[in-house]
């Protein structure tokens, strides 16, 4: 049989149209590489086979992805009868109910619901490793972190066992896991994709959803197949010009592009990364674009210092919520990083609470009214390149420690949740060990077209297309 984890989402399902191909023949094989590689990745944590296979013998919806394989994020999002946990041992459903109105429009894009991907204890931190789940490796050295929080969807999709997956971003979590895993990772202006209108974790805007996948193109159809106006969406966003799939065979133009690799700790580059950052300055000139070497001005202090009291706040609002349900406290079955972020907030009063809100809207309008003058902002995705597991482990007694190393290999993701921007992960370059490095670039409120076409002309001039990991046949 062809193996066809060599082609995208796009492709498979022009494969199925013309009758190359069944969904059935399809989802048999994403299975067997499932079987096949999950056992050193933990990538896949809940596995639907029997349902995957049932729906793949009806009659599909004739969406752009009719036919493909798909996993769904553990995090979220329902799917009707499937379990739910969040990567908690207490904050767990045995089954959902119904679909989320995001789960509803992937169906409707043709794809096979087949099962779920890892993540960390509510999403967290930006490793995918957690007590209930387990950690989750990366397919280019299974030694290395997958990303977090969508690491699980990363690593599927890196190690073809999909050809694209379900992810979501609150602090970075899509273009973490894309930049560690060689993908694409769109983080789409915020509320562009449904958050529905039960999730009240997600009421203060900062967690948006899309997918990772391995081509520019796939990112652009499914956000055209999820990505319109749901009924009481309280953020306003301006509608797209021309469908993203269209927008991606279009030239750029000649873009102004401003770029830094200042972090807001200090923190020096990874050599490695540093020179991927200078070498995509000169292939954006060559191109003819403006590049000009300008960082953001803002007091990444108070920005961050606001964020944490935001975060932590509503943390604890949502476990609040959680126990209404669950009728006890979670005690001993929620992990450290989710236990201090949860006596944090309920120690928190109300007036501190909403002087962090106040706060990150008020630098939110200083973030974004740099964007006047330029029309996309670089920047790394992460200081270095993916570190070992053991690294950041999110079960270390040291809470203060893993805080440490993660401000040394994250830093520059945040603040685009914090405004509702767009922003995209690219994977153009590989480090000296092999492991991949992503260039951030972030767009305009509600202006993923002029990303799109962006990632389009670099996917043609620095093509990524034939990398593929170790852990690959």
């Amino acid at each position: 049989m062809r193996d066809f984890a060599e082609y995208d989402g796009l492709g498979l399902a022009e494969l199925v149209r013309k009758r190359d191909v069944t969904p059935g023949e399809l989802l048999e094989q994403a299975i067997e590489r499932i079987e096949r590689h999950n056992p050193k990745l933990t990538a896949v944590v809940y596995k639907a086979y029997d349902e995957a296979r049932a729906a793949a013998t009806r009659p599909l919806p004739d969406g752009p992805f009719k036919g493909v394989p798909f996993l769904i994020k553990d995090l979220g999002q329902r799917v009707q009868g499937w379990p739910r946990t969040s990567g908690s041992r207490f904050a767990c459903v045995d089954a959902d109910a119904d679909d989320s109105e995001l789960v509803k429009r992937y169906r409707a894009a043709g794809v096979v619901l087949a099962g779920k991907t890892n993540t960390p204890e509510f999403g967290i931190p930006g490793v995918t490793t957690s007590a209930r789940l387990g950690p989750c490796r990366n397919p280019w050295n299974t030694d290395h972190i997958s990303g977090g929080s969508s690491g699980g969807a990363a690593s599927a999709v890196a190690a073809g066992l999909v050809p694209l997956a379900h992810a979501s971003d609150g602090l970075g979590s899509i273009r973490i896991p894309a930049a560690c895993c060689g993908l694409v990772g769109m983080k789409p202006t915020r509320d562009r994709n449904p958050n529905g209108g039960v999730d009240a974790e997600r009421a203060i805007g900062f967690s948006v959803d899309h997918v990772v996948s391995r081509s520019v193109r796939d990112s652009a159809a499914m956000l055209d197949a999820t990505g319109y106006c749901e009924p009481g969406t309280p953020y306003a966003y301006p509608a797209k010009s021309a469908p993203y799939l269209e927008e991606i065979a279009k030239s750029p133009g000649k873009l102004t592009i401003a770029w830094s690799g200042e972090t807001a700790s200090g923190t020096p580059l990874h050599a490695d990364v540093q020179g991927a950052l200078e070498s995509t300055a000169q292939h954006l000139k060559a191109l003819g674009h403006d590049v000009r070497e300008r960082a953001i001005e803002i007091d990444w202090r108070l920005l961050y210092k606001a964020q944490s009291i935001v975060s932590a706040a509503n943390f604890a609002a949502g476990i609040k919520r959680w126990i209404e349900i669950k009728g006890r406290d979670p005690g001993a079955d929620i992990e450290g990083l989710a236990r201090r972020a949860y006596e944090a907030g309920k120690a928190m009063s109300g007036e501190l609470a909403l002087w962090g809100w106040q706060q990150l809207r008020l630098m939110n309008r200083q973030i974004m009214a740099q964007f006047e003058g330029f029309d996309v902002f670089l920047s790394p995705v992460m200081i270095t390149p993916a570190p070992r597991v053991d690294y950041l482990d999110t079960l270390m007694e040291d809470l203060k420690e893993f805080d440490r190393r993660q401000a040394s290999t994250f830093g520059f993701t945040p603040p685009f949740n914090m405004t509702g921007q767009p922003s995209l992960s690219l994977p153009l370059w590989q480090s000296q060990d092999n492991l991949p490095i992503a260039m951030m670039f972030t767009g305009r409120y509600g202006d993923e077209g002029t990303l799109f076409r962006l990632a389009g002309q670099l996917e043609k001039e620095l093509p990524w297309k034939n990398r593929k990991p170790p852990l690959w046949n």
